[in-house]
């Protein structure tokens, strides 16, 4: 298992993978090295594949797309892979399937459970990641355009539920659990969204749309990858059990 820091030794072509704070998926590490679940399956891959020239880019999540569209990277680590982006971007086969979750602060935690509950209460405010397809399915599920703050990362969206600016704040639940496990933040909790509201959606891995070659490269060696040993150990190491590997396949 290839494993370890940013490596930009001479072999293979370089390929530059950009990503996003939000553990357990990417993040950077006591030692200064971006790892997380999807950096490593990222590592692994692009290592099989002979490719060793690879910088890992730390951005936005509204620059993820635009960026492969700029080519400043070729590849990103995990997103939902829907309609909208499949016009823009090129989508490996899923990596993870994941549910959606609210992070709360703990006292209202028996309070709200899920979209619809925000939107019952109507008052309450709902805090989005810009971009992010949590927005839409909130929205599907009625709640109000006057409900929701746009912020432009993680650790915002997350600090406005801690200053009570918001109610909630939607993402993957993994992600909020991820969060929590290396926050000091106090008196937070994790709402998992019922699945008669949000079905788990896959994650792939995006590629600009001229990288047509890397992308079919990448799922001949996921195919593989995806469900074997090895990488069920992989990502045990970031939280995930098996039964988060049966859902993708």
């Amino acid at each position: 298992m290839r494993r370890g820091g940013d490596q930009r030794s001479s072999g293979g072509c370089g390929v530059k993978v950009a990503y996003l704070i939000e553990p357990p998926f990417n993040y950077v590490d006591s030692a200064g090295a971006v790892t997380g679940c999807d950096v490593e399956l990222a590592r692994y891959v692009l290592g099989e594949l002979g490719i060793n020239d690879v910088e890992f880019v730390e951005t936005e999540f509204a620059q993820l797309l635009p960026g492969l569209a700029r080519n400043d990277w070729q590849m990103t680590t995990g997103l939902f892979a829907s309609p909208d982006r499949r016009l823009r971007a090129l989508f490996s086969r899923p990596i993870w399937a994941l549910p959606d979750g609210l992070l709360v602060r703990a006292a209202d935690a028996d309070s709200i459970a899920g979209y619809r509950s925000l939107a019952i209460a109507g008052h309450l405010k709902l805090a989005i990641i810009r971009d992010q397809i949590q927005h839409v399915t909130a929205l599907e599920l009625g709640v109000t355009l006057d409900q929701f703050r746009v912020f432009e990362t993680y650790a915002d969206a997350a600090q406005a539920v801690q200053d009570r600016i918001v109610s909630a704040f939607a993402s993957v639940a993994r992600a909020h659990q991820g969060f929590l496990q290396t926050s000091t933040a106090p008196g937070l909790s994790v709402v998992n969204v019922p699945l008669r509201e949000s079905a788990p959606a896959f994650g792939c891995f995006a590629f600009a749309p001229s990288a047509n070659d890397l992308r079919n490269r990448v799922d001949h060696v996921l195919n593989t990858f995806i469900g074997a040993a090895e990488h069920r150990q992989l990502i045990k190491a970031f939280g995930f059990a098996d039964a988060d590997v049966d859902r993708v396949l």
